[in-house]
């Protein structure tokens, strides 16, 4: 996987604090991406901003970078309610966030809280009222506690709203309002809207609560990432798990995300990839909130190589160096086929972007070829290639163990072991 500068433009040439600089730095981020390059220039002028970027672009370090800055512009006030606001549409992205702002803090001083539901909901409350300068956070959660007097909007001087098209998407936008209204007037303080859209509605919603904010756009008409390389193939439902297997047996990913349309097909996924001895984790919408940040947790620091998720998780995560997506089912909505693809080749890496187009879900291809703008290159398999050895999984009789047994770096214990035939690839 390769790396690429997008810009030449340097943090530290943008005249932002030094604290901020020394935290972008620490995290290992020199050089901005084009949406950084775009938007931080406006936001350190004091002007609002509507951004949007391709997912992977580095949004979360534009209005992070940002926030910090405004902040630290001011002497360090009396109260001790929170001075900014960053508000994210699901928890998982809220504590992304609040993970990638602890850097920064360190070398500013200044105090972060992460709030979201399904979990801590005393050790949260615990830590807003001791006093934070910036929070972040879900929309049900923030409002409880707002309702309760825990803390409130009055001293907000930086608002961000991250995801705002996928906010629209699961019915936030009256809290979010509600909200708005709870904070100083728009003309004193700065604010921000990030979304992979700026549609009518998103505007709307910035105009309505920002003070005539600068729209910033990155290559708005090209939908999927140009260094994500796509490939397709036309299974059929019996060769799809093998030809799925086959393919990760091949390419053998550093780190991968299979996605499915369906909980159920994920754990059929998940079963023969674990009886597969690969090191996998499941995350659905219905695995509990402390297994769900443990598997993502183990994702991201390599103990476990492959996530077959829903699309749960195809929204906002972060996760480095991701280098394969599989779309083991094409998805029903052509827009999350872009959301899915976008955990990879992000941020300047390159990546791959494999899809099984099976007798079920082919019909969904036509929308999703028509809404990126261009037919996904077709690659022919050999199902004589197919291996022909793989274990099948015992039956699912209770939640099986996140990962499973193979051990060490990423060498291929078990090349030269399948059946098979073993003079040329699968890919024909």
């Amino acid at each position: 996987m390769k790396k690429t500068h997008l810009t030449e433009t340097k943090f530290a040439d943008l005249n932002l604090a030094p604290q901020v600089v020394t935290g972008l730095e620490a995290m290992g981020f020199d050089y901005c991406t084009s949406i950084q390059a775009k938007s931080l220039p406006v936001l350190l002028q004091g002007t609002d901003l509507a951004g949007q970027a391709q997912t992977g672009e580095g949004k979360t370090i534009a209005f992070l970078a940002a926030t910090f800055h405004h902040l630290l512009q001011k002497e360090a006030p009396t109260h001790n309610q929170p001075r900014a606001l960053i508000m994210a549409p699901t928890r998982e992205l809220a504590i992304q966030i609040h993970r990638d702002a602890t850097e920064m803090a360190k070398s500013s001083g200044l105090r972060l809280g992460v709030v979201y539901g399904g979990e801590g909901y005393e050790s949260q409350r615990l830590e807003l009222e001791a006093g934070v300068d910036i929070l972040i956070g879900t929309c049900g959660r923030l409002i409880d506690y707002m309702k309760q007097g825990i803390y409130n909007l009055k001293n907000i001087e930086v608002i961000v709203l991250d995801e705002a098209d996928r906010m629209f998407d699961l019915g936030f936008i009256k809290d979010i309002r509600y909200m708005f209204d709870k904070m100083p007037p728009a003309t004193e303080r700065l604010s921000m809207l990030f979304s992979a859209t700026l549609s009518f509605r998103v505007k709307e919603l910035a105009f309505d609560h920002m003070n005539d904010p600068t729209s910033v756009e990155v290559e708005p008409e090209q939908k999927t990432n140009s260094r994500i390389s796509e490939e397709l193939f036309y299974p059929s439902n019996e060769d799809k798990m093998t030809l799925l297997q086959t393919l990760i047996e091949e390419d053998w990913p550093e780190k991968a995300i299979v996605f499915a349309n369906t909980k159920h097909v994920c754990e059929k996924v998940f079963d023969h990839l674990n009886a597969d001895k690969i090191r996998v984790g499941l995350l659905t919408g219905d695995v509990p909130q402390k297994k769900r940040l443990k598997i993502l947790e183990e994702f991201t620091e390599g103990t476990v190589d492959i996530l077959v998720a829903t699309d749960v998780a195809a929204r906002g995560l972060h996760i480095p160096s991701v280098t394969h997506v599989f779309n083991y089912d094409l998805p029903d909505d052509c827009q999350d086929y872009v959301h899915r693809i976008g955990r990879t080749g992000r941020a300047g890496e390159t990546g791959h972007a494999i899809s099984l187009a099976c007798e079920q879900y082919v019909f969904n291809l036509p929308e999703i070829e028509t809404y990126i703008g261009h037919e996904l290159p077709v690659t022919k398999y050999d199902h004589d290639a197919l291996l022909t050895d793989l274990p099948r999984p015992k039956p699912r009789q209770r939640s099986p163990r996140t990962g499973a047994n193979r051990q060490g770096g990423r060498a291929n214990p078990r090349q030269g072991n399948r059946g098979g035939n073993p003079n040329r690839g699968t890919r024909s």
